[in-house]
């Protein structure tokens, strides 16, 4: 038996009958999973192959879970500020190339590559964000998150966590994507490798993903396929009370060639008369 697999034996034994947490040997294997997250050599979700497909490593996720109630809640500060919890906060960003501006926080137990940027932001516990991703004011990576290299998250986008249940898929953004302003990626939203969002869309894990730039459209949900561009839209439904316009996405075109990976949102969406 290797030494993850014994360590993933006590997790699920842990899962079952939580009286186990008592154990040292349990939760030294919890924290040890833990600690892997935060160090990029274990993750909550990870791409399976060439096809896209991702596989959610479901006993990850429930140590997560279960790291919770083992840590007892106490007193931390930061100068003048202070904060009263159960996680603690990663440190020495110097040594792993990461920049964090003030106020920018990220949970012990995600991972940051190096040459992330942080600006007054917030990563939680078990995502992963891959190296010259910039999350930028106020943007927020939710637990388990999957963030790829050279993403760009705009200010104010909310990406959602998700810890139970333990099977779901968490919010995946591909390698070099853009995500607009004030954007919302939830319940597992899937985003293609060099999407480009612009402000406001918002994607669930049922909202209509319209791809309209062909004779008839074709639906999506919640996935963007890579290289689109998404912009916010709306349809009509039926209801007894009468027809209303219902939130949707629309996929109105593909990135140019002439958009490489180091062209700005703005200028991504340029063509297409799209604000950022």
């Amino acid at each position: 038996m290797t030494e993850q697999t014994a360590i993933q034996s006590l997790i699920e034994a842990a899962w079952t009958d939580r009286t186990l947490l008592d154990r040292p040997e349990t939760k030294q294997a919890i924290r040890e999973v833990i600690d892997r997250l935060d160090k990029g050599t274990l993750r909550c979700a990870e791409p399976t192959g060439s096809d896209g497909a991702w596989r959610v490593n479901e006993w990850v996720k429930k140590a997560v879970i279960l790291y919770f109630p083992i840590q007892k809640m106490r007193r931390m500060s930061s100068g003048d500020i202070e904060f009263f919890d159960k996680m603690e906060t990663k440190q020495d960003f110097e040594s792993l190339g990461v920049r964090v501006v003030p106020n920018g926080v990220a949970r012990y137990g995600s991972y940051l590559a190096p040459g992330v940027i942080m600006m007054p932001s917030y990563v939680n516990i078990g995502a992963y964000v891959d190296s010259g991703t910039m999350v930028d004011t106020w943007a927020t990576v939710g637990s388990c998150a999957q963030i790829g290299k050279g993403v760009h998250l705009s200010g104010g986008v909310g990406i959602g966590g998700v810890l139970e249940p333990v099977q779901a898929a968490p919010v995946i953004v591909e390698d070099h994507c853009f995500i607009g302003s004030r954007c919302i990626l939830v319940e597992g939203a899937h985003i293609g490798a060099e999407a480009v969002l612009g402000a406001n869309v918002v994607i669930t894990g049922s909202t209509k993903i319209i791809d309209v730039t062909g004779e008839k459209p074709v639906e999506y949900k919640g996935h963007v396929p890579p290289r689109s561009v998404v912009i916010p839209g709306s349809y009509t439904r039926h209801y007894p009370a009468g027809e209303y316009q219902v939130p949707c996405a629309l996929i109105i075109g593909q990135r140019k060639p002439s958009t490489d990976l180091k062209t700005s949102l703005n200028e991504a969406l340029r063509d297409f008369g799209v604000s950022a």
